[in-house]
């Protein structure tokens, strides 16, 4: 009689379809799947469009897939050799297993960031502060693989973990930078050093050279002498020999 009735009303059709696709229709985006229970039992994983859900009977928890970020917050740590730092990073992770994601663990995103924060703490404590600064991007490694086979019992794949921080107290940056400039110093020192050895070794080399050549070291004095004439705002002195100043006195007497 209802249906005669509705057939005979059409009018009355499609609010009902409507309404009962409001009741038992749940949409499903792209990004999403859903988890499927069928009075209280996991029946299966739900992929994205409209898919029926009948109220009382059964129930649907949609998954958010798509990567997401852990910021996990700063944490007190006490490095191998016992200095203490506050150290922060982000966790990227996706979900790869829905059915795990939501029956295995009461809240995903709580518990990954609790994994990484306890993770971090461990992998930055076996190190010391030299090997933290210059080997972060193998500690954060190190932390990811761990987290990672953590969180895989729980349908979720970490894909990477970023450390963004390493802050360290003030009074050990002023020993760093104090250390870090005696190292220059150091090297500045070094290199001179070896700049004047080389220096000398070619002035040993050059002087060898003259002395065997007769004739070159007056060729090398004149060279200079011409060097440093060529340009007249240079004041040239002239080193004259003693014996030269006792001829030319000689000379003299000899000529009164």
């Amino acid at each position: 009689m209802l249906v005669s009735y509705l057939l005979d009303n059409p009018i009355y059709v499609i609010p009902i379809i409507i309404f009962l696709a409001v009741i038992f229709l749940r949409q499903i985006n792209q990004y999403q799947r859903g988890v499927m229970f069928t009075l209280g039992k996991f029946t299966g994983i739900k992929n994205p469009g409209w898919r029926l859900v009948v109220p009382i009977f059964q129930s649907m928890k949609k998954i958010d897939i798509r990567t997401k970020a852990v910021d996990v917050p700063d944490q007190e740590v006490i490095t191998r050799d016992n200095i203490p730092v506050k150290i922060n990073a982000v966790v990227y992770y996706k979900i790869t297993d829905s059915a795990k994601a939501f029956l295995e663990v009461e809240d995903y995103y709580y518990a990954t960031s609790q994994v990484a924060q306890t993770t971090m703490r461990n992998a930055v404590g076996e190190r010391t502060l030299d090997e933290l600064l210059q080997r972060r991007a193998e500690v954060a490694e190190k932390i990811k693989l761990r987290v990672d086979s953590l969180t895989d019992p729980w349908g979720i794949d970490v894909e990477s973990v970023e450390l963004k921080d390493v802050i360290i107290p003030e009074n050990l940056k002023r020993t760093i930078s104090k250390e870090a400039e005696a190292e220059r110093e150091k090297r500045a020192v070094i290199i001179n050093s070896e700049g004047d050895k080389i220096a000398a070794d070619n002035l040993a080399v050059a002087a060898k050279k003259l002395n065997e050549v007769p004739g070159a070291l007056h060729l090398r004095t004149l060279q200079t002498i011409n060097d440093m004439s060529s340009d007249q705002s240079n004041t040239t002195i002239w080193l004259i020999p003693m014996e030269i100043l006792k001829a030319l006195e000689g000379f003299k007497k000899d000529n009164k």
